[in-house]
């Protein structure tokens, strides 16, 4: 079963798939990073070149294609990507096991504002603060709701992911 996980920028979710994938003993793919590979310009470039629905598009495509390899068994999304109804129903056909980082807007808006990092889509703490509240009842959708203070608990945090995943069979 592939595992997904989703959150907003800054949530945690690159940070929380690498440590799930090396103790689960499973490939882990970043899906911005995958998408920065295949078009040679990050996702932040990708938009401001391209404009975000073209990204958005790109961005589907890549997950298609991380879903159709085998191998491929932690994603960690980027913060747009669940918020696309139609890659919401590509993983929901691919049986994953989808994850919300639910981590409170002030602890991701510090980390994006530490991060260095070029968003496109968050560039002044208002916009992004509009941006997190529109996305949040979308993230609700996914399977796993996972609270997040200020640092991951990730022992607790896989141990619940295994045991849904169990449960799932």
């Amino acid at each position: 079963m592939k595992i997904v996980i989703t959150g907003f920028m800054g949530s945690g979710k690159t940070r929380l798939a690498r440590e799930l994938a090396r103790r689960l003993n499973l490939e882990m793919v970043d899906l911005d990073d995958r998408v920065t590979r295949r078009e040679g310009r990050s996702p932040a470039q990708l938009i401001v070149d391209e404009g975000e629905d073209a990204f958005r598009s790109i961005e589907s495509d890549v997950l298609r294609e991380l879903l159709d390899t085998d191998g491929t068994d932690v994603i960690a999304l980027g913060g747009g990507a669940w918020i696309v109804e139609a890659n919401r129903q590509l993983i929901d056909e691919y049986g994953c096991l989808s994850i919300w980082l639910d981590t409170p807007f002030e602890v991701c808006w510090a980390r994006i504002e530490t991060s260095g990092d070029d968003r496109p889509l968050g560039k002044t703490r208002d916009e992004a603060k509009t941006r997190y509240a529109q996305r949040k009842p979308i993230y609700q959708l996914a399977k796993i709701h996972v609270e997040v203070t200020d640092e991951v608990d990730l022992d607790s945090v896989i141990a619940r992911i295994k045991n849904a995943a169990d449960k799932r069979g």
